[in-house]
């Protein structure tokens, strides 16, 4: 009997019954016969194997699954279909193979995964040869200290500024993996000083240790500002050039945080509430104190989400703002379904838009 003739029997009987064992034994020969041709077919060849693997692979045991997914994870031209049907597989016996190593899952799919799938997906993801920042942006958001840990060592992952303080953030008081993200060499210096900053006692000798010239340089920047601090709060300047000395000695060692900045709302200091925004925004100090006193809500919104602040501390900050009358109840709920359905790209964009009109404005003055 004719090989092909034999198969093709074999799927027509496949896929019209309900015998589990015929259709396993039938997938094995057909993932076998698209993995020995892989690279030579066509794209509705590649779709057509697609169909009927889907199809075969459907209700069926997992072990039988798992070796179906390490079959095809590799395969450049695996059928698309297939694989994102095995990467939403809930077994990570499946899955896993998959999200670590299929060159056929993009951008999108990947994040789509990571942020519904279990942490030993996400832990899958993370070995990736390659991330990208809005995939790594989520991974550190849902991940636990494993996948922190595997993302800190992956030199194939980048990450966003929103990303690298995130990360920095959830390294808490893991030794290694403290020394992995000290090990970056794409970890910008503010950020590593913050690591340094928050690190104890004992995983701070293990950073100096592991590159002592590097240790040397955030010393003595941490150093320095915390001189500058100390100055500042003997000048007793005027407050507004006080308050900018202030927050710019904290930046600079580190300690400019969500929390700092929602205890200057909570205190109505107006000053370093603005400079706080302007460093940690990137944005010209003027633009956020025209923002501020203008009562401009939506683009108070718009850069506290573009620089991950939390609601609770968005709304200290509207407070502040709109001073001893408040903020209305309706008005402070349609401020709140605005800031959630605000996307964090679409914000980051908006303030690439304001720094520019900025540099025109100064430009059309000279």
């Amino acid at each position: 009997m004719d090989p092909q003739e034999s198969l093709i029997e074999q799927l027509e009987a496949a896929m019209a019954g309900k015998n589990m064992s015929r259709r396993a034994d039938t997938l094995r020969r057909v993932t076998e016969l698209f993995s020995a041709g892989s690279g030579r077919f066509s794209d509705d060849q590649v779709g057509l194997f697609g169909d009927v693997m889907s199809r075969l692979a459907r209700d069926i045991e997992l072990n039988v699954r798992a070796t179906f997914g390490g079959r095809l994870a590799k395969l450049p031209d695996a059928p698309r279909n297939v694989i994102r049907m095995l990467a939403f597989d809930s077994a990570i016996e499946v899955a896993g193979p998959v999200l670590r190593d299929s060159p056929q899952l993009d951008q999108a799919t990947l994040v789509e995964c990571s942020k519904s799938l279990s942490n030993d997906h996400l832990l899958a993801v993370s070995a990736r040869a390659v991330l990208t920042e809005p995939v790594t942006d989520v991974l550190i958001d849902r991940g636990d200290q494993a996948v922190i840990a595997s993302l800190a060592e992956n030199r194939g992952a980048r990450f966003s500024d929103q990303g690298v303080n995130a990360l920095v953030a959830k390294t808490g008081a893991d030794g290694d993996i403290a020394a992995a993200v000290w090990a970056r060499p794409d970890i910008p210096r503010q950020a590593l000083v913050k690591l340094f900053v928050q690190a104890s006692a004992a995983v701070r000798k293990r950073l100096e240790a592991a590159d002592p010239r590097k240790a040397d340089l955030i010393r003595a920047a941490v150093a320095s500002a915390t001189d500058a601090l100390q100055t500042t709060a003997r000048m007793g300047s005027h407050e507004s050039s006080q308050a900018q000395a202030e927050i710019q000695a904290l930046n600079a060692a580190g300690k400019l945080n969500e929390a700092k900045l929602a205890d200057f709302a909570e205190a109505t200091s107006f000053d370093r509430v603005s400079c706080a925004l302007s460093l940690m925004s990137n944005l010209p100090l003027g633009l956020v104190e025209r923002v501020l006193v203008d009562k401009q809500r939506e683009q108070v919104l718009v850069i506290a989400k573009a620089v991950g602040l939390s609601w609770t501390t968005v709304k200290s900050i509207l407070a502040m703002q709109a001073g001893s009358g408040g903020v209305a109840v309706d008005d402070i709920e349609q401020l709140f379904k605005n800031f959630a359905k605000l996307q964090t790209k679409t914000a980051q964009t908006a303030l690439q838009f304001y720094r520019l009109r900025e540099r025109a404005m100064e430009s059309a003055k000279h």
